[in-house]
């Protein structure tokens, strides 16, 4: 039987709370697995999610888990981050599509960065501007519910 993504994410919380793994530190871990999971360059989120975990000793399974599942959302949000990005830095108009962008990657990798850097760098910037709202607004919508998720499993007996 298969378990969907987010019935898992829900076992792993509930597994953690078990543990005693305090709500405050699953929201963050949910919060910034999200958030930096659309950080405008790919293949970087990873790395940047298990460096946030450490530093701020935060779970690093759920913290990837929300990276990989919010990956499509980086996808779809790439190219309108660049565009933006690229209007935000005053470059040249971004006008590659998402294929060209993945065919580039694999032919002519430097190139693309060349095409994509001033974008990018503006990219970046919006991304840092947003993140913290988003942020703020995931953890204070999740750490009232882990909180009350953890005081029913506690109510119920071994």
């Amino acid at each position: 039987m298969r378990v969907s993504p987010f019935k898992r994410v829900f076992l792993t919380v509930l597994a953690l709370l078990r543990q005693g793994v305090t709500p405050e530190k699953i929201a963050l871990s949910i919060a910034l697995g999200a958030v930096i999971g659309v950080f405008p360059v790919l293949g970087s989120t990873t790395l940047l999610c298990a460096a946030a975990a450490l530093f701020l000793r935060l779970n690093v399974p759920i913290i990837q888990l929300v990276n990989y599942l919010i990956y499509p959302l980086q996808l779809i949000l790439f190219l309108p981050f660049l565009k933006a990005g690229s209007r935000i830095a005053r470059a040249a108009p971004v006008t590659l599509s998402m294929q060209e962008v993945f065919s580039m990657m694999q032919s002519d990798l430097w190139r693309l960065i060349k095409i994509l850097w001033t974008a990018s760098v503006g990219a970046m910037a919006l991304w840092l501007m947003l993140s913290p709202f988003v942020i703020a607004g995931i953890y204070f919508t999740l750490a009232p519910v882990f909180r009350r998720l953890r005081n029913r499993i506690a109510e119920v007996p071994a």
